[in-house]
């Protein structure tokens, strides 16, 4: 048993299954109870582990990145409505602020490498602050980019805070100093540290700055409406310009407040008596971009494999 996918939601956990058994993301079992009834014990044995899975965007994301199914990994896209600028904004007096529980596991279970991603507001990006104090607090080094779904020629903004957070190779200030050194070369340097964090750097570069200039290298362009397409946001339809791309049989949706939204083919607006309607747009609402999420694994992987 390869992979663990938590997920609290029958229908996206019943999803999983069967992505799963059509092959699309890692094997593994599927575990519908809360997060926070999860203790250390239930993990071992497991190589890969995915926390608010939903439909299982990291798993396939790392895939599409050429990360091994076999190779440790966990990811973990906490619940945004707490952070969100469409929702109450209660932060941590949300009963749906679950970082402590998902910190209280990695700090037990030490996995190598965790990538997660939250919504790129303000409230976000506080948070992100906080998580990366208390992950450094145990050893880790973190780094993180301010992405959108456009950057890799999606129809749509989707503008999200994309972390990494690696224990393999982090390497203390004391040590640092002392100038020893790990298996892979210079430890991950401490300087030019932003709000997102930095930690994470290319030889020659700070922080956040060289992961932002990796990603740009590798395709991973960050800014909003790179590749001249439509967004939600300006209410274009987005289909001036034919489309190449993986999104270039999407549908638009005109929506109440005078806007359009790219959908998978074949999603029409609710309807009385339609199958599971509901849920599918919960699934994919709450979803990551996968397509992103590559380019920022593979951007982690150059910046590892150069040092």
């Amino acid at each position: 048993m390869l992979g663990y996918y938590n997920e609290h939601d029958p229908f996206a956990a019943a999803w999983l299954r069967e992505l799963i058994k059509a092959g699309l993301i890692a094997p593994g079992e599927v575990d519908e109870r809360s997060i926070e009834e999860i203790q250390p014990s239930d993990l071992r044995g497991f190589t890969q582990c995915h926390f608010f899975a939903g439909i299982g965007g990291w798993s396939y994301a790392l895939r599409l990145a050429g990360w091994p199914d076999e190779c440790p990994t966990w990811t973990g896209s906490c619940p945004c409505q707490p952070l969100s600028v469409a929702g109450s904004r209660q932060g941590h007096a949300d009963r749906r602020h679950l970082w402590p529980t998902f910190y209280r596991l990695i700090a037990e279970c030490r996995p190598p490498v965790v990538f997660g991603e939250q919504v790129a507001s303000k409230d976000g990006r506080e948070w992100f602050a906080a998580v990366r104090a208390d992950l450094e607090g145990v050893g880790y080094a973190c780094g993180g980019a301010d992405l959108c779904a456009a950057s890799v020629g999606a129809p749509h903004i989707r503008q999200r805070l994309f972390w990494v957070a690696d224990t393999e190779r982090y390497v203390s200030p004391a040590k640092q100093q002392s100038g020893t050194t790990q298996e892979k070369g210079r430890p991950f340097e401490s300087e030019g540290r932003d709000s997102y964090g930095g930690g994470l750097a290319l030889p020659g570069r700070d922080g956040l700055q060289g992961l932002i200039e990796a990603g740009s290298a590798t395709g991973a362009v960050v800014g909003s409406g790179a590749g001249g397409v439509g967004n939600s946001e300006s209410g274009g339809l987005g289909t001036e310009q034919p489309r190449q791309d993986f999104w270039r049989d999407c549908d638009w949706l005109p929506c109440r407040d005078g806007k359009a939204r790219p959908v998978e083919p074949g999603v029409k607006p609710l309807a009385h008596g339609v199958h599971a309607r509901v849920g599918r747009l919960r699934g994919y609402g709450n979803a990551i971009v996968p397509q992103v999420a590559q380019a920022f694994i593979e951007t982690y992987r150059e910046i590892v494999e150069l040092r």
